[in-house]
């Protein structure tokens, strides 16, 4: 019944990472009949199988064994972006229960009045080097910006403002889309394509040019893209064309 090689794992250690049931639940599982390996019940949940090579079949349905996740959400803003939080919503909660199970996070944040896309996933090495500031993964915003956007900010963007805190950004890539005038004032939309990402940078960009960010919406991040067909609040997992493209930007140990 059990496979060979490295992946051979105890069957209840599978199951409950895939949230079927605690281990005294599947023990009652296993009793009752409801667990089959390669077709038979099992009478150990204990038994080691291989989920690369063992069918597992629980009330019927196949259990398909994964180690790792990879969503892409429309994170809402109001929404923050980490696993807990004592006073806010986070971005977990907006998963269902069989994704949490898998215990993602956030990769990287978005401000909580921020919206746009998120990744989340429970790969620790993808997400460092997404994240790391060696890779430079680009990330692009569009903005609505109270004050009107010049070319002379385009080219200060371009060379690197000095922020708040005396820090001097990378070089950015700054593109007016256009202008609306509203009752506050002229509102700038723009498209801005950075390659890191510090606390708050776009918005700090902006005061540096004595400007202000009233509304930010991540869309991208490398060559992934936010589907126009995803609705804000709303996720999915990642395609494999989609995780390829950010595996480019992952280094092998």
């Amino acid at each position: 019944m059990s496979g060979k090689g490295k992946q051979t794992q105890r069957l209840d250690k599978i199951l409950s990472h895939m949230g079927v049931g605690t281990r005294s639940e599947l023990k009652k599982m296993v009793k009752q009949g409801r667990i089959l390996v390669d077709g038979k019940a099992v009478k150990d949940s204990g038994v080691q199988v291989n989920p690369e090579i063992n069918v597992i079949e629980v009330d019927g349905e196949r259990i398909l064994y994964r180690e790792n996740i990879y969503l892409m959400l429309h994170k809402p803003p109001g929404v923050v972006s980490a696993t807990e939080d004592a006073r806010d919503k986070t971005v977990l909660d907006l998963l269902r229960k069989e994704d949490r199970i898998f215990q993602p996070f956030p990769v990287g944040r978005l401000d909580k009045d921020t919206e746009g896309l998120l990744i989340l996933t429970n790969d620790g090495p993808l997400a460092h080097d997404l994240l790391s500031p060696r890779k430079h993964v680009p990330k692009t915003y569009e903005a609505r910006v109270l004050g009107k956007v010049d070319q002379e900010d385009v080219k200060r963007f371009a060379i690197g403002v000095h922020l708040d805190d005396g820090y001097e950004a990378m070089p950015a890539e700054l593109t007016i889309l256009r202008y609306e005038e509203t009752p506050e004032g002229t509102v700038s939309l723009i498209s801005l394509i950075i390659h890191e990402g510090k606390f708050h940078q776009v918005k700090r960009m902006f005061q540096a040019v004595d400007k202000r960010v009233i509304y930010l919406k991540r869309v991208a991040m490398g060559d992934l893209k936010l589907p126009s067909d995803l609705p804000i609040g709303h996720y999915r997992e990642l395609t494999e064309d989609e995780l390829n493209g950010l595996r480019n930007y992952h280094t092998p140990d």
